[in-house]
């Protein structure tokens, strides 16, 4: 099994690569490019990959993130692919997951100080 570490640094490259993706994009750029909603969509998969597979006594130890919801995000975008919603992706995409960054990253300094 993977470190611990890894997966969260996969979290914050995730993030960083969304936002790139969307670095000067507005939601009617969003909405009218399926190359970006495409590669936001496979990023926020990438991220919910990577929360399910931090050992369950990580995530209940560092209740400050809601695993579970972004899990359930993942699972959607995965097993229901037809009916993603856009709207719920570009907000996730925009609002949560700079904040979702920020707390790894903190997560990850306090954990792992010797991490590059």
């Amino acid at each position: 099994m993977r470190r611990e570490e890894l997966y969260l640094s996969d979290i914050v490259e995730a993030a960083d690569a969304i936002r790139e993706f969307l670095a000067g994009i507005d939601r009617a750029a969003f909405f009218g490019s399926n190359l970006i909603q495409s590669a936001v969509l496979q990023k926020l998969i990438v991220i919910g990959e990577a929360a399910a597979k931090l050992p369950k006594e990580f995530r209940e130890r560092h209740m400050e993130v809601e695993w579970s919801d972004i899990v359930a995000f993942r699972n959607i975008a995965v097993h229901s692919y037809f009916s993603v919603d856009w709207s719920i992706v570009f907000f996730t995409a925009m609002k949560d997951v700079p904040e979702l960054r920020r707390l790894i990253a903190n997560l990850l300094a306090r954990e792992y100080p010797d991490s590059p």
